[in-house]
């Protein structure tokens, strides 16, 4: 079985709740980035050991946190040494408008897995109305209103990351065979 890490960070709950999905559907281990964007020893040897690290952000002001951009600073020790080099990754990001130029996140999120020399996965769904709402193909976009809880998140859109976890354990399984 292919071992897969989602590291997030949340800063209101709502990627936390969209993390949750992504990682049901990838029978994944979750690691939270924290409020001072950081993870512990442990947690860096996990994604270290996973065949696929999946990216989760909030998309604030048109881009990742500034707590994960940390995190993304730091994972450079493993760049220097290519140990995430073919890996799986892929992304998720909600922001509170429809576009809130999230985009501009799953990008930064590609960016980074290249840097790394892993390898992406889209997310190739159809919008249905339901699924793929939004109509991203770069990774997983949620939305929810300004001051909507997490648990407002649409059903839908909590689905579709499910569905785009089980496509990254599927496509890291098929690596690993």
């Amino acid at each position: 079985m292919a071992k897969v890490a989602v590291v997030f960070h949340s800063g209101y709950g709502h990627t936390q709740r969209v993390a949750q999905f992504v990682a049901e559907g990838a029978s994944a281990e979750l690691i939270t980035i924290d409020a001072n964007g950081d993870i512990t020893d442990d947690q860096w040897t996990t994604l270290d050991a996973a065949d696929a690290v999946i990216f989760g952000s909030p998309t604030y002001m048109g881009m990742a946190s500034w707590q994960f951009k940390k995190f993304a600073d730091a994972s450079s020790k493993r760049w220097f040494t290519t140990a995430w080099k073919d890996k799986v990754a892929g992304g998720f990001t909600i922001s509170a408008s429809p576009s809130g130029d999230k985009l501009s996140t799953l990008q930064y999120f590609i960016t980074l897995s290249q840097q790394h020399g892993m390898i992406w996965v889209g997310q190739p769904a159809m919008n249905d109305g339901t699924i793929n709402r939004i109509g991203s193909n770069s990774g997983v976009m949620a939305q929810v209103g300004p001051t909507s809880p997490a648990e407002d998140i649409p059903q839908g859109d909590l689905d579709t990351a499910k569905a785009y976890g089980q496509r990254i354990a599927a496509i890291t399984a098929k690596f690993k065979a």
